[in-house]
């Protein structure tokens, strides 16, 4: 048993050249009121698990779990990227997984290993433990189960969600690779740059393995990247995109664009489920997170990007408020107001029209867009929360 730990943590310190990104700097300082929590299961992946649970926090509540990237730290995490923040203002109870060093040197979560990304296994294993733990403990609703995770993180949110679809309603991949992409050092090496191409089909696969025969529902996903990353090339956007559109049984074509604050581009991809897939493009980014301080959204510091606020719409994509960031009783500047370009089916099918003898009209404005059909394409602003005028173009 012992030979196989010493190899075994061989094998981890090498593996952690596979995401241990080149400049990263130490830990921002720790997030206050994180209360550490153990006991909370088996831990087979020997994680550390940190809890926040707002004030008054009501029954039902959804759970979101937080996946820091390499060399950072839960607290910090938390801190860096406003998740107490938005963990207040919008009632949800916040688990912030830690990884350690002697798993990993370099602290990122093994995502290229199958033994700590498989369902019932390793790291992947205890993070479900943390949020089962957390709904039982708080009494949080079991159906509203998130995750959200950066580099590292993000690939290892990506597992997560394959491993446990019927946990996870939705997640958030920021600046990470589809699942199953690596299971090695020298596969992660080619997943992060120029990363690793494959059919739809496949990288769906990939997926579906980890639970045979499960039917679904099948989690929505939110994918996030620079288009300046030379850490982690954005053709892993891309690919996440396949991955997850196949998985949810629709194609890579989108269904709408908007042009968002900050020079941010989302591309939405349906089902008969509604949106199940979003991509958020960041233009000029590099390997980084959008936080926007200046209207109580995050910190400045590594790996961030003083743009927009990715959490705001992170937690709004779950349902957990809009995409207004802004603190507790401030909603702060909301920016460029958001431009939606997408055929009058889609824009009656995502709540920003209705239908009456065959026509469509913006919700709000009433504006008239005409006929509601997958053909005729328009656009709308939205100048205030809800309310929608037809435009001319997204540009």
């Amino acid at each position: 048993m012992r030979a196989m730990n010493l190899l075994r943590r061989a094998g981890v310190l090498l593996g952690t050249l596979a995401l241990a990104f080149t400049g990263l700097s130490a830990a921002p300082a720790a997030a206050a009121d994180l209360e550490r929590v153990t006991g909370f299961g088996s831990n087979p992946g020997a994680l550390t698990m940190y809890r926040y649970v707002p004030d008054d926090l009501p029954a039902d509540a959804p759970v979101v779990l937080v996946l820091h990237g390499c060399t950072q730290d839960a607290p910090g995490f938390v801190t860096t990227y406003g998740w107490r923040t938005y963990a207040d203002s919008r009632g949800f109870a916040l688990v912030a997984a830690q990884q350690e060093t002697g798993n990993n040197s370099s602290r990122c979560f093994n995502w290229f290993q199958s033994g700590d990304t498989s369902r019932g296994r390793g790291e992947a294993l205890s993070l479900r433990q943390m949020v089962g733990h957390t709904v039982s403990a708080v009494g949080a609703d079991p159906s509203r189960v998130y995750v959200a995770g950066f580099s590292g993180g993000g690939a290892m949110a990506a597992s997560v969600l394959a491993a446990y679809p019927d946990v996870f309603a939705g997640g958030a991949v920021l600046a990470g690779v589809p699942h199953g992409c690596a299971t090695s050092m020298v596969g992660a090496f080619g997943c992060m740059n120029p990363g690793v191409s494959k059919t739809a089909a496949q990288w769906g696969d990939l997926v579906r393995v980890q639970n045979p025969g499960y039917g679904g529902p099948w989690p929505s996903v939110a994918v996030w990247h620079g288009t300046s990353d030379t850490t982690v090339a954005p053709a892993n956007a891309d690919e996440l995109v396949k991955q997850w559109t196949n998985v949810h049984g629709t194609d890579a074509t989108a269904d709408g664009s908007a042009s968002l604050p900050g020079g941010v581009t989302r591309k939405d991809y349906g089902s008969s489920a509604g949106t199940v897939v979003r991509d958020y493009r960041v233009s000029g980014m590099g390997h980084a997170v959008p936080v926007r301080p200046s209207e109580g959204c995050g910190t400045t510091g590594s790996y961030t990007a003083d743009l927009m606020c990715s959490t705001a719409y992170v937690t709004a994509d779950w349902g957990l408020g809009d995409a207004d960031p802004g603190d507790p009783g401030d909603p702060g500047d909301p920016g460029t107001p958001a431009c939606f370009t997408a055929s009058n089916y889609t824009h009656v099918q995502q709540g920003r029209a209705t239908v009456r003898y065959g026509y469509t009209y913006a919700v709000g404005s009433g504006d008239a867009l005409g006929l509601w059909n997958i053909y005729t394409v328009t656009s709308l602003t939205e100048t205030e929360p809800g309310w929608y005028e037809r435009t001319a173009s997204c540009s």
